[in-house]
């Protein structure tokens, strides 16, 4: 499951509000470390006595297993006037272990018509309030006797409460799109989305991730429409009413919540990969991107084969993107489903590619679908491994640069969102609802953890224990102790202690970091420190990691070290004092780390530490300095191999101290090979009003063709020729690419003309990201030049976006913000009843809103 994934999405937003590698010589040395222990474990003051609670705390246990659901068949057709499911289900069973004479089923929400126990009709109690079907065998079954269950049903999934979470909106199952084509240009389609336990709200089963069966899967559809499940198409068969009946089939056993279908008038592309179909449905005008939109799927199955030591296990490999998906995306076996937002053109994907869902969905067909986590408790053992999927596919195909920049991100993500909202073990048993485990500590804590783990067996040892760890649990249920002793059995090593440390206990460390030099001793000193909160984390955390001392540019020794104490101070022999020293060399440990380094050392760093997050870091020092040696530091970073790099020091460098830079700029907007470098000096150019510069601006609206050059093309004409900006924004109007239509918007906006509201209206549905935030803004600025009435018109077709959980969390949160500036704007202006009209909308808002983060930030804006 990736849900693009909304616990990125508010550290993020939050921020946004608020505001090749050199060489390196590794002198590894048998020399002995000098360690110190500075003081043992601080202990605080005894607190006050606090009363001692007498219940056990909760606990969430995997499912207990009675029966064996060994194969499942389904006949469905469709209503799509009452969104009804019209099934019949055959269920292959038998029992565990021990003797049974019933079966219990999860069935949300259905109509019974018929249910049979080996061909005879069978006693059962259906509670509806549980959603729970306990059917009476009639006799006592061995765990050597198989009983066929029969249920004829009508499931009505759309009348279901759609409960969900803010990773999944809705808790439906099975979703009916425009099911009376009276939406507009919305394609007619049916999709589901079963995790975490929904798709018994299409067919009844033991909806638990414990459970594996084989299925078989008959679909009956108008003949115009494509249809997508598990496994293999066997037959298609037109009918003499004008539908035609899909046969599909799953031979291999995978969990009740990886079923999947897929209905509608989609294109179909399809290659091939060592003799098993690829298959990318999409919308048909996008069918000639269907490729880029799924890019390098083919060498990515090879790669993760490759690595994992296991070839890719399935019959086939689909991909689909469907409208209004409640989620992100979801690793459904063989048939992986989309939200529209990865539906671009070749264009659109330019530097904006989808390789990075796309790979965790396929990585989750090794972790998650052929080994599955047991209890959802245990959820890191399908997410973690999905989210480490993106670093080694970035590693592979762009390089470690690419990869290490992505895992910055994460590990910022997660370091944001614990603060925010709070930590628990990555194994958690304790969650008040299994919705809540999909958050950054399963996916963003638990792929830092793997690569943590990586670095601490070794490369090899990783891969080959990945790979013992598949082959002994394919087809089955896992736990995190799984994955320890195949690490275990393979390394020799005892990791009890990291996965107590990372797995079954909560938090990280914060390093506070001193470097030194003694004189006398001819030492290098580096003293460290935990300073994380004993509250909410262990006190201790148990940290290997490199040292590097340089002692000269290119001269480095490394020193491998071991904390374990709450403050500790290592010491090396060193004849002079060193240029640079960096603890946790490799960058490797999940940790918030405050170390002061001189400018001196910051310029060194960037010019000589090999790594991506040493330039970054150096950079990051170096940022509030105007002296001449830190800027020149900045400018050379323009030449940087890694385009994150070049755009970072476009936003610090000194253009009036260093006008020689316009000139680079200008140079990396028409030259550069990465379009968000483009983008970047650009802008920088807009900022000096300079219109020596219109050409330039000129040259990536005519000439470029990624979007987000043009458009900031289009911004930087703006500051710099308005007469030539709105020519060209009337050029452009008709674009259909967000990025080009959010700086349409914001050049009407500045015009102050009212008449170009219409325009906004038009386009609200075709931006997302930071740029529906700022065309929503755009929109609410204009309409406040029109008027009160100008004003509330505008304010209902922001709150329709605002209530609407199928629309992006950006797009919501933009839609409530701009809502909440034509509030203030109407009550400043003393109109009571449109103000307080609009008031009552945003409380409402917040009141249907679904994501808790988006809730939290409403209220601490004040809205």
């Amino acid at each position: 499951m990736n849900i693009t994934k909304i616990f990125w999405f508010i550290p993020l937003l939050s921020a946004l509000l608020l505001v090749g590698c050199k060489g390196t010589q590794d002198l590894t040395t048998s020399e002995p470390v000098e360690e110190r222990t500075l003081t043992e474990i601080v202990v605080t003051p005894e607190p006050e006595k606090e009363a001692v609670s007498m219940e056990l705390p909760p606990y969430n246990p995997s499912y207990t297993r009675k029966n064996d659901l060994i194969h499942t068949k389904l006949d469905l057709k469709f209503d799509w006037e009452k969104q009804h499911v019209l099934g019949k289900a055959w269920l292959d069973v038998k029992p565990l272990f021990y003797d049974t004479d019933e079966m219990v089923l999860d069935a949300k929400g259905f109509d019974l018509h018929k249910v049979q126990v080996d061909g005879k009709d069978a006693k059962y109690d259906y509670n509806e309030k549980d959603e729970i079907l306990r059917i009476s065998l009639g006799r006592s079954y061995s765990s050597k006797e198989k009983f066929q269950i029969f249920i004829d049903y009508t499931a009505k999934p759309n009348e279901r409460k759609a409960g969900g979470s803010a990773a999944i909106t809705s808790e439906k199952g099975l979703f009916f799109i425009n099911p009376k084509g009276e939406e507009g240009d919305k394609p007619q389609q049916i999709w589901t989305q079963g995790e975490t336990e929904n798709n018994s709200a299409w067919f009844p089963t033991v909806d638990k991730p414990n459970e594996r069966t084989t299925q078989e899967l008959t679909l009956t559809v108008d003949d115009k429409f494509k249809t997508l499940s598990n496994g293999i198409l066997e037959s298609s068969k037109k009918n003499a009413d004008g539908t035609r009946t899909d046969y599909w089939n799953m031979d291999l056993p995978h969990a009740p919540y990886l079923f999947m279908l897929a209905i509608g008038e989609f294109a179909v592309v399809s290659e091939r990969w060592e003799g098993k179909l690829l298959e990318y449905y999409v919308e048909p005008e996008y069918e000639k991107d269907a490729k880029a939109i799924f890019s390098n799927t083919p060498e990515m199955l090879t790669f993760f084969s490759d690595f994992t030591g296991v070839k890719y296990p399935w019959q086939k490999y689909s991909q689909v993107v469907v409208r209004d998906y409640v989620s992100g995306a979801m690793e459904n076996t063989t048939g992986v489903i989309f939200g529209d937002f990865v539906q671009k053109t070749e264009r659109e994907l330019i530097d904006n590619h989808n390789e990075r869902i796309v790979a965790h969905e396929l990585m989750h067909h090794w972790f998650g679908d052929y080994v599955t986590c047991e209890s959802w408790a245990n959820l890191t053992m399908n997410e973690g491994f999905a989210n480490y999927s993106e670093y080694l596919w970035f590693e592979h195909k762009y390089g470690r640069d690419a990869a290490d920049y992505h895992l910055m991100s994460e590990q910022s993500g997660y370091v944001m969102s614990s603060a925010q909202m709070g930590k628990h073990p990555l194994i958690y048993f304790g969650y008040d609802d299994k919705e809540d485990m999909f958050d950054a500590h399963s996916y963003n804590k638990g792929g830092a953890i793997l690569h943590m783990l990586r670095k601490t067996v070794g490369d090899e040892a990783f891969k080959a224990a990945l790979k013992l760890y598949l082959t002994r649990n394919k087809y089955s249920s896992v736990e995190a102790h799984d994955l320890r002793l195949a690490m275990e059995d393979v390394s020799g090593m005892d990791l009890n202690w990291f996965f107590n440390q990372w797995y079954f206990n909560q938090g990280h460390p914060s390093l506070k970091i001193n470097y030194d030099y003694d004189e006398v001793k001819k030492e290098a000193v580096v003293s460290m420190e935990q300073t994380q909160d004993p509250s909410d984390n262990p006190p201790v955390f148990v940290l290997p990691m490199a040292i590097d001392i340089y002692t000269g540019a290119g001269k480095s020794v490394r020193k491998m070290v071991q904390m374990d104490k709450r403050e500790q101070e290592f010491r090396f022999k060193v004849a002079s004092k060193p240029q640079l020293i960096v603890a946790d060399a490799d960058h490797y440990l999940l940790a918030e780390k405050d170390e002061k380094r001189t400018e001196e050392e910051y310029i060194f760093q960037f010019n000589n530490a090999p790594l991506l997050h040493d330039r970054y870091e150096a950079l990051q020092g170096l940022k509030m300095s105007s002296s001449a040696a830190a800027q020149q530091t900045m400018i050379k970073a323009l030449d940087d191999p890694f385009w994150a790099i070049r755009n970072e020091a476009l936003a610090m460098v000194n253009t009036a101290d260093h006008p020689s830079v316009l000139a680079k700029a200008a140079t990396l907007a028409k030259k550069d090979p990465r379009s968000q470098v483009k983008a970047s000096a650009l802008l920088m150019l807009a900022k000096t009003g300079d219109t020596k510069y219109v050409d330039v601006a000129k040259h990536a609206i005519d000439n470029e063709r990624a979007y987000n050059v043009i458009s900031a093309g289009l911004e930087a004409l703006t500051k710099l020729d308005k007469a030539e900006a709105t020519k060209y924004a009337a050029k452009l109007e008709n674009e259909s690419n967000g990025s080009i239509i959010a700086a349409v918007g914001g050049i009407y906006k500045d015009s102050g003309d009212v008449s170009k509201l219409p325009f906004f209206e038009k386009n609200i549905d075709k931006t997302n990201g930071y740029g529906a935030i700022n065309f929503l803004a755009s929109y609410a600025e204009l309409a406040a030049k029109g008027g009160p009435e100008t004003m509330l018109k505008s304010g209902n077709t922001l709150g329709a976006i605002s209530m609407n959980m199928s629309q992006s969390p950006w797009r919501r949160f933009g839609a409530t913000k701009a809502l909440d500036t034509l509030y203030k704007t109407l009550k400043t202006a003393g109109e009571t009843d449109k103000s307080s009209a609009l008031q009552k909308m945003i409380e409402k808002i917040k009141s249907v809103e679904t994501n808790s983060q988006l809730k939290g930030l409403y209220n601490n804006l004040g809205m």
